[in-house]
């Protein structure tokens, strides 16, 4: 069984930054596929932001690129999750997700935490 637990999560003001960490314990091994997703009130869970076990060529939403850059620290087993330059249109739960396989970074996620919220106020 893979665990993940995010954290960082809070209100900060629109233009500011906040960094997002998912801790993996259980089964997680440095191989995993790790992802961001974020679900905002009244909206689908949509795809933030993907990395691979190598941590080359990331994914990101259109919606967030240049301002959030995802990373890795597999002796950590955490990713993370910088945001910066935030705008209300941010504010969302934002869940960690991890899969086993590898390719493509914006689907097939296996295992989910239980997200942490993210509130940008203007």
């Amino acid at each position: 069984q893979v665990q993940l637990v995010e954290s960082g999560g809070g209100l900060v003001q629109a233009g500011g930054s906040l960094r997002l960490s998912c801790a993996a314990s259980g089964r997680t091994f440095s191989s995993y596929t790790m992802g961001w997703f974020r679900q905002a009130p009244g909206k689908e869970r949509e795809i933030v932001a993907g990395i691979s076990w190598s941590g080359g060529n990331p994914y990101y939403a259109d919606s967030v690129k240049g301002r959030f850059t995802i990373s890795r620290d597999n002796a950590k087993n955490t990713v993370y999750l910088q945001m910066n330059s935030l705008k209300p249109e941010d504010t969302a739960v934002y869940y960690c997700a991890a899969k086993a396989t590898r390719g493509i970074l914006t689907t097939g996620y296996d295992y989910w935490g239980q997200g942490t919220q993210v509130t940008v106020s203007s």
